[in-house]
């Protein structure tokens, strides 16, 4: 199961640990949810997430302090008796020195920040989301053309990196170069990254290793991108009957979520660049709702139909 550190989590968004007390560094989330703990506050915990973050905004906090000391021992230790990976306190809000006790006691570290509840929540499940997600690594090149994630394929030695390479001196975003890190984010969203050791670097035969960032400047790279299309490199066979027209997208799985995909073969004097540009730009007008395909089809039906009306 992917988990990450608390340590990382407080280190991204800069919270501010109030229980240093408590050893936080073996504490993992493992949840990308979080939990507001209104219900449980007021004694219902059936079905508590409690491996979930939790979160306490201005309703929750005022609940708490409107609470009589007794109720509050009794709810703050079935609360705190739970394996909780942490406490958010939004708004600056500081909980109560009870509360403080018991969560150490319980050894539950309580974090507090100073934004907005549902800001808070909201940014916090959407990066969770990326960190927990289901991950591979595949062998490939991610490049951002033109906004769109295009994700370059083939075997070995068949020229992505130097496709990678001109599309970068063109104007557009690596990446990563030879290993791809993919993660489903959501039923519809596959994100790609690079490894931390490559991240940058191009690997091209006969030169050796390329920084990309040094070289280009910080516009010609990115961290991260969603996984819009695919092109798969071949060897040019003769034999084989390729797709002229694109009628009938293909597609390609990872993760179980399917992209599109163009296989396109390679032979001496084609400009690789040019033809990953043109499939990026060809894959948004199709998203925009104008397919080039469809239209060359119907241009041809209508001069056949005129053709028919002429001859009768």
């Amino acid at each position: 199961m992917a988990s990450i550190s608390l340590t990382k989590v407080i280190e991204k968004w800069k919270w501010e640990n109030l229980t240093p007390e408590i050893d936080i560094s073996k504490i993992k989330i493992t949840q990308p949810d979080i939990n507001r703990p209104a219900l449980q506050l007021a004694g219902y915990f059936q079905h508590f997430e409690a491996t979930r973050l939790q979160v306490v905004g201005f309703v929750e906090y005022s609940y708490m302090n409107g609470l009589d000391k007794e109720l509050q021992v009794d709810i703050y230790e079935k609360l705190l008796n739970n394996p909780i990976p942490g406490i958010v306190f939004c708004r600056e809000l500081h909980p109560n020195e009870l509360f403080r006790e018991i969560a150490v006691k319980h050894g539950v570290p309580l974090l507090m920040t100073k934004s907005a509840t549902s800001a808070c929540m909201a940014e916090i499940i959407r990066w969770l989301n990326v960190q927990l997600a289901p991950c591979i690594s595949i062998h490939g090149v991610l490049v951002d053309v033109y906004g769109e994630g295009v994700l370059i394929t083939g075997e070995s030695g068949i020229g992505k990196s130097e496709a990678a390479l001109e599309l970068i001196k063109r104007g557009h975003r690596l990446v990563t170069d030879d290993v791809v890190e993919i993660r489903k984010v959501s039923a519809d969203t596959l994100i790609g990254s690079a490894p931390n050791i490559t991240k940058h670097f191009i690997e091209l035969r006969g030169i050796g290793i390329v920084d990309v960032k040094a070289l280009f400047g910080a516009s010609s790279v990115r961290d991260t991108q969603n996984i819009d299309l695919v092109i798969h490199l071949e060897d040019w066979d003769k034999e084989k009957e390729y797709d002229r027209l694109g009628m009938e997208e293909e597609y390609t799985e990872y993760l179980g979520n399917k992209v599109v995909c163009h296989n396109i073969p390679i032979r001496p004097g084609r400009n690789l660049a040019v033809i990953c540009e043109s499939a990026a730009v060809n894959h948004r007008q199709k998203k925009m709702g104008y397919n080039a395909a469809q239209e060359l089809y119907q241009r041809v039906q209508k001069s056949l139909a005129q053709k028919r009306d002429e001859d009768e």
